[in-house]
């Protein structure tokens, strides 16, 4: 199978309390965490790799998609002229970059790149 060119990379979920939201996963499923601050960890050992990122905010859509592209600037472009929406603009996070955008749906995504 050949690898596409933006694969579907991490998948980020919001949480009220990391540190119940950790150990429910890792007793429940055995996810292993590696923390990014205070408010933020990522998780492995569970088929996609993915995050956990507090907030204060009511929990709506809990889960941020987020894809790989090796460039942002290009693919910022593609999206803009497909009809996205840019809702969070690049930024940068320990091991890379993205953005954040939302398709004609309003469905909210993001894409990263280490590069």
């Amino acid at each position: 199978m050949k690898t596409k060119s933006t694969p579907i990379n991490y998948v980020e979920f919001k949480t009220k309390n990391l540190e119940e939201t950790k150990t429910f996963y890792s007793n429940c499923f055995g996810w292993v965490f590696t923390d990014y601050g205070p408010t933020y960890t990522a998780f492995s050992e569970s088929g996609l790799e993915g995050g956990f990122e507090t907030t204060e905010e009511d929990i709506v859509n809990g889960a941020l998609i987020v894809l790989y592209h090796e460039n942002l600037e290009i693919i910022k472009e593609k999206i803009i002229a497909a009809g996205g929406k840019i809702s969070k603009a690049i930024f940068s996070f320990p091991g890379g970059s993205r953005f954040h955008f939302t398709d004609p749906s309003n469905n909210e995504l993001a894409v990263w790149s280490d590069k």
